[in-house]
């Protein structure tokens, strides 16, 4: 889920001070021409200020511009109280969204439980600021719930549920995770756990440390998070369904989309097609872990899939 690390409103609104012009980001130099192809005006692709949504931004770019498309890079952006006004206005033009917290974060409504019912209800949210969903992918980044393998494992522990069975259970997670029912709300009035506390530990790498000492019972990571993969840790199944579907899905502005019409939707949804969750999390441990550029990594998993 996206909020996990979105940047203050106040830093927002200094970076927005600066203009969109002034960002770059993911290796990219935006201030570079674009490759010239297809002919009309570079589609500007942007990014939020995360790993893989520059990974993503990456891949969709680069294979545009493989296939003749001009592009230009804005990323590293930061979050949808940022991007968002740029996005209706035109100034962006394709960006690799998530569906639920598009819907909850984005437009502060609740989302449905399926991706295909997500899919329809942000096309209805973005319809009247002339945006367009193409097709989502099998990719999801959204929260995840980890604990230490071994504790789970004495316990019987593989859903939220189960952590019930424990005397006491001590979520460390970011401020906003208290209040909100994806995170720790969902912990007391979804899932009914009586034996829950919070404990505010706002960045990633100390909540990690938290929950390796035992201070903490488990915490929210990214679905991508190559901790979600590691036998250390195990991600409790969200039985109840508070974390909604994350889809990866391109928003695309219409005008763009109506000029460069069928071939480049079908360029764009061959990509999706090839994403999926446990794939993304081997990207971004490249980028976060082996300090490779997410410019290099997105081209090498285009040319892995033949889409470059």
């Amino acid at each position: 889920m996206r909020w996990t690390r979105n940047i203050r409103v106040a830093a927002l609104v200094a970076v927005a001070a600066l203009g969109l012009t002034a960002c770059g980001g993911g290796g990219s130099d935006s201030g570079q021409p674009a490759a010239q192809g297809k002919g009309g005006a570079p589609i500007v692709v942007a990014s939020f200020n995360f790993t893989d949504s520059q990974i993503l931004a990456e891949i969709y770019a680069a294979a545009l511009e493989a296939k003749g498309y001009p592009v230009t890079r804005k990323l590293n952006l930061g979050s949808r109280e940022l991007i968002y006004p740029s996005l209706k206005s035109g100034e962006l033009q394709f960006l690799p969204e998530y569906q639920g917290a598009a819907i909850t974060t984005g437009f502060g409504k609740d989302a449905v439980k399926t991706a295909d019912g997500e899919h329809q209800q942000l096309t209805e949210l973005f319809a009247p600021d002339g945006i367009v969903l193409l097709n989502y992918a099998a990719a999801e980044d959204k929260n995840t719930y980890i604990m230490k393998a071994d504790l789970a494992k004495a316990n019987g522990i593989t859903s939220i549920s189960d952590l019930k069975k424990l005397p006491k259970v001590v979520m460390a997670g970011p401020p906003e995770c208290e209040s909100r029912l994806p995170c720790y709300k969902g912990f007391t009035d979804v899932y009914k756990l009586t034996n829950t506390s919070f404990q505010t530990v706002q960045e990633a790498g100390p909540r990690v440390q938290q929950l390796n000492s035992g201070a903490a019972t488990v915490i929210p990571v990214d679905s991508v998070s190559p901790l979600v993969g590691d036998p250390q840790y195990v991600a409790l199944k969200d039985d109840l369904q508070i974390v909604p579907t994350e889809n990866v899905v391109p928003a695309v502005n219409k005008k763009v989309l109506d000029e460069r019409g069928a071939d480049f939707a079908a360029v764009v949804n061959a990509v999706s097609a090839k994403l999926t969750t446990d794939g993304m999390r081997e990207l971004n441990k490249r980028v976060d872990s082996d300090g490779d550029p997410a410019a290099d990594v997105a081209k090498d998993w285009l040319t892995q899939q033949g889409l470059a």
